[in-house]
């Protein structure tokens, strides 16, 4: 069907389609890890970070292409996971920037707005690497850019796009040799073309399955679980004694100043004739003189307020000059920390309360944030880590690590599970270690969401020995830049080692692998192939340990047996007598032993 233009009902019906097609086909983008162990999952993240975007569509779509596409681009910025969703959701942050003061975009201002994307999502990834998503987007992109001089017919234009990229992705072997090697595409730039099947596949009215369409209809593709988080944080906090006082207990309860933490929304337009002209920097002084930590985002409907006062009524009778008060929400401090400090639980205000509003699409995200408490409240660090695996997951505590957040190499955080978990650590400085490099850019892109607003720092850790490592390097007696130089170097010192299964038959690097041997990795390479996982340990700890004397520290997975592990530190004993053996129950999937090598 020609089409000369969209609006945000075309867009959405065509992001509605991408995502189905994207959903049905996630397994095969999965298959197509470049290495063959059961942890592929970049069909899974690109498809949560889709369905984030879905869900918001849904909560607030419109027939303006400027407001459907930042409604987009903020379910995609807060759901993003591993790298491939933090690209995709930069692809749209920037198209939703291009399309921000349109209503409809035509064939010209389309490509543009494709093009917008790449630059955005270029410019967010440190060393962009060619032969990957961001190649098949950029050759699309700028594709779309030429043909659109060309034709007025979006569908036309559509198809051509759809053909570069795929174009792109059948190159993309020749610009990576590791995809050439192991005979596989770029796993991102398939599903993104998956995406782009769906766009087309709307356009030219090929209808979407009615099992998807109906599971669109009843109610939200994805929720972030608000519970783990507050619990991880708990917990974490819990354990932080062993190298830190608990924050909170740092403060006297009668020394919170504002004591009762409020949040509203201000319905304008239910004001009547009455209602007062809305300054916004009028309204926020006011709010000063007996508060802090206050957030107000407003529109034309709404005012959404946060604020920590000591005169609630005021507070409300301020309010009420607007519009009409709903969803009231006030929280007593004093009495919060009072049941922190007697039972160890946080009393945490609702986190949904400012999810439902839709926010100007280039800054969005970074209102939601929660705000930094008063400096006199604060500790002067705080530390998130990733972990898979409880025993792991009590190293981390048992360190000084606040929050835990459950994750690694096939459950990727999102950036809205960091912007969460930051918010609930009252620390002047928080240090996140992500642990994997697939999880690096999610936490790097928190960090940038609240910047300005909280303080933070992203240790590039790609591996739970190097996390850590950083750990064992911090010391809270240190300047914050000391830590930071501390923490890379003890990163740096790490070899790290996994060992696991094969799922398919491949070739890497001259090493001929069968389906169902035990591989072995160091440092992200496999090295080492063997029928039995005693061998396979053994070829790669031989290849690790170079001295004989290091500190070598085993965490055993969820599917070791005991039997297996004493045998393990026996041959090392035996055969490395001069190394410091550490064995511990990690209790991670995946990956059979997890190893860590520091001369």
């Amino acid at each position: 069907m020609s089409k000369r233009s969209l609006n945000g009902t075309d867009f959405t019906a065509m992001v509605l389609a991408g995502a189905e097609q994207l959903q049905q086909h996630a397994e095969h983008v999965n298959s197509l890890n470049v290495f063959p162990v059961p942890d592929g999952d970049t069909g899974t993240n690109m498809n949560l970070t889709m369905s984030a975007g879905v869900t918001e569509l849904k909560r607030n779509n419109s027939d303006s292409i400027g407001h459907s596409a930042g409604v987009l681009s903020k379910g995609l910025l807060m759901g993003a996971r591993g790298n491939s969703g933090v690209i995709t959701s930069q692809l749209f942050r920037g198209f939703g920037r291009y399309a921000a003061p349109y209503s409809e975009l035509n064939a010209m201002q389309f490509a543009s707005a494709l093009q917008t994307g790449v630059d955005a999502a270029y410019k967010a990834v440190v060393k962009p690497v060619e032969g990957t998503i961001l190649t098949v987007a950029k050759e699309a992109a700028k594709h779309a850019v030429y043909y659109s001089r060309r034709t007025n017919d979006i569908t036309e234009l559509m198809e051509q796009v759809l053909l570069k990229a795929q174009e792109t992705l059948s190159q993309t072997p020749e610009m990576l040799p590791v995809l050439k090697q192991v005979g596989v595409v770029d796993s991102g730039g398939q599903g993104l073309v998956y995406i782009y099947e769906g766009f087309l596949r709307y356009l030219q009215g090929v209808q979407g399955s009615p099992e998807y369409t109906a599971q669109l209809a009843a109610k939200p593709t994805y929720t972030v679980n608000h519970q783990e988080t507050a619990t991880a944080a708990v917990t974490g906090t819990a354990a932080f004694a062993d190298r830190h006082e608990l924050a909170q207990s740092k403060i006297e309860t009668e020394d919170i100043e504002f004591l009762y933490d409020m949040e509203f929304f201000i319905n304008r337009q239910l004001g009547g004739s009455t209602a007062a002209y809305f300054d916004e920097d009028q309204f926020r002084k006011a709010l000063s003189i007996n508060g802090d930590s206050i957030i107000i985002i407003a529109d034309d409907e709404l005012i959404k307020v946060h604020v920590h006062s000591k005169a609630p009524g005021e507070v409300l009778n301020l309010a009420l000059r607007y519009g009409e008060i709903t969803q009231i929400h006030i929280l007593n401090m004093r009495e919060q920390h009072r049941d922190l400090l007697t039972t160890g639980l946080d009393i945490a205000p609702m986190p949904e309360l400012f999810a439902d509003i839709p926010l100007d699409p280039v800054g969005e995200s970074r209102e939601q944030a929660p705000a930094t408490p008063p400096a006199d409240e604060l500790a002067p660090y705080g530390f998130i880590a990733v972990a898979s695996g409880q025993g792991i997951a009590d190293i981390f505590k048992s360190l000084g690590v606040d929050v835990v957040l459950s994750g690694g190499q096939t459950m990727n955080p999102s950036t809205e599970d960091f912007v969460n978990a930051i918010g609930s650590i009252s620390a002047q400085h928080v240090y996140i270690l992500p642990n994997n490099s697939n999880i690096v850019l999610a936490a790097q892109q928190a960090g940038e969401l609240l910047e300005g607003e909280r303080s933070v720092t992203v240790i590039p850790s790609k591996s739970i020995p190097q996390g850590i490592a950083a750990a064992f390097a911090f010391s809270e007696e240190e300047a914050q830049d000391i830590n930071t130089d501390n923490m890379m170097d003890a990163i740096g010192r790490i070899k790290s080692g996994q060992v696991t299964y094969a799922v398919r038959d491949t070739q890497i690097d001259q090493l001929d692998i069968k389906a169902g041997q035990y591989i072995g990795i160091e440092n992200s390479k496999i090295v080492t192939a063997a029928e039995d996982l005693l061998g396979a340990c053994q070829e790669l700890l031989s290849k690790m340990l170079v001295s004989g004397d290091e500190i070598v520290t085993v965490l055993a997975g969820d599917e070791t047996k005991s039997e297996m592990t004493a045998e393990l530190a026996d041959w090392l004993g035996d055969h490395y007598p001069n190394a410091e053996v550490e064995v511990h129950q990690g209790g991670q999937p995946v990956y059979y032993y997890i190893f860590s090598v520091e001369s």
